[in-house]
């Protein structure tokens, strides 16, 4: 399942000296897309964090399948599920050119609102909710 996908492309800089991506720029490239896809679906950490609300990654799980190399395009994909307190986003990362997975994470994100760990935030169950079947 697909909610959101971004494209992007590999810069030069992202790469260390096996010419590859730099492991920990695939972390980036996976914030990126939740902060894109919250400004598309009506929010943004900044509008939430102007309110007292911080949605902060708890855990992220990554499997590294291949890699991607300068001037790759990608596509970064991502579906979003509320699961008790958790907001867990489940993303993958494919080459554009052949649709090969590169990684696939899990990334379990809470909220702290006014300085407190809360369940959850009506924006943001709205975001969610949008998606449920």
């Amino acid at each position: 399942m697909i909610q959101y996908e971004l494209e992007m492309k590999v810069r030069d800089y992202e790469c260390d000296t096996q010419g590859i991506v730099n492991n920990s720029v695939y972390q980036n490239y996976l914030e990126h897309t939740r902060h894109e896809f919250l400004i598309e679906n009506g929010n943004s950490f900044t509008t939430l964090m102007e309110k007292g609300v911080m949605a902060v990654v708890a855990r992220i799980e990554i499997a590294y399948k291949k890699s991607l190399r300068p001037g790759d395009v990608f596509m970064s994909r991502l579906y979003v599920r509320k699961e008790g307190v958790k907001y867990v986003f489940h993303q993958s990362i494919y080459r554009k050119s052949d649709e090969t997975l590169i990684i696939k994470a899990k990334v379990d994100t809470v909220l702290v609102v006014n300085g407190k760990l809360t369940a959850s935030h009506p924006e943001l169950d709205a975001v969610v909710s949008k998606f449920d079947e």
